[in-house]
């Protein structure tokens, strides 16, 4: 477990380590320590002063980071939410081999679709926008995987039979019923998608061609020392998003488990 620990978090200490020195400290004395003076002030003031000839900044590329995390996010945890019920709860032909062919999606690595996907947005004259990252960023095989296994166990189909007998509507009992107790379940998608958006580099690489539209991924590797510490600042969101909503996906990936 130590050796794990240290495996994982040296690469996070030397980035702390490293955003308070500037360039003479960094390739002098001890990497693994601090230097004399702290520059972190100093290397944060000058990553925010950062501006490319096509108006990108840090903030714009923090800014574009977080709708497309976050939109993707959302729209994956809502159609997975929908998609995850219906395989859970209803019964229609062809179920079993069009969920194993969603299953088989999970099997493809992202990278492979990369090429595809921007062909296809060529076509339709989609590429070097936002839609280009969050479209295809929304759709999460996985995450249908995991609702289908959650709502099978979260909801009682009892609960849907009542709801039927007393004259509610499909759309009434997943919006009033369903929604809530998939809620656990879809924050353990939401964060999923968050994070895979939010660490997505060849997709955004081959979809923009404009600074101004780029996400922090990108935006990072047209500057110079300073991105380091914009990776720093970079991870903080994530980690913030895992310490808030903590308790709402460990219990989806608890109960989803079962």
């Amino acid at each position: 477990m130590l050796a794990f620990f240290a495996y994982f978090a040296l690469p996070l200490f030397w980035l702390i380590v490293a955003s308070t020195k500037d360039t003479s400290d960094l390739f002098s004395g001890f990497g693994l320590w601090f230097a004399h003076e702290n520059h972190f002030v100093d290397n944060v003031r000058r990553l925010f002063e950062i501006k490319t000839l096509d108006g990108g900044t840090y903030l714009v590329w923090l800014r574009n980071s977080f709708l497309y995390s976050v939109s993707s996010a959302v729209i994956a945890a809502l159609t997975a939410a929908a998609a995850g019920y219906g395989f859970a709860k209803f019964d229609f032909r062809w179920r079993e081999p069009m969920f194993w062919l969603i299953l088989g999606c999970v099997m493809v690595p992202t990278q492979a679709l990369a090429v595809p996907t921007w062909l296809l947005f060529a076509e339709v004259d989609l590429t070097n926008s936002p839609l280009s990252i969050i479209l295809p960023c929304s759709v999460s095989p996985f995450g249908v995987f995991l609702m289908r296994i959650y709502a099978a166990s979260a909801i009682d189909s009892s609960v849907i039979e009542a709801a039927r007998l007393d004259g509610a509507s499909e759309w009434r009992i997943f919006r009033s019923i369903a929604f809530r107790l998939l809620a656990p379940g879809m924050v353990t998608v939401m964060l999923f998608a968050f994070v895979q958006t939010w660490n997505n580099y060849l997709l955004p690489l081959l979809m923009l061609s404009e600074s101004k539209w780029y996400p922090l991924t990108i935006g990072l590797t047209q500057i110079g020392y300073e991105s380091i510490v914009g990776s720093l600042i970079a991870i903080v969101p994530m980690i913030a998003a895992f310490v808030l909503l903590q308790k709402f996906w460990q219990t989806g990936l608890a109960a989803g488990s079962n």
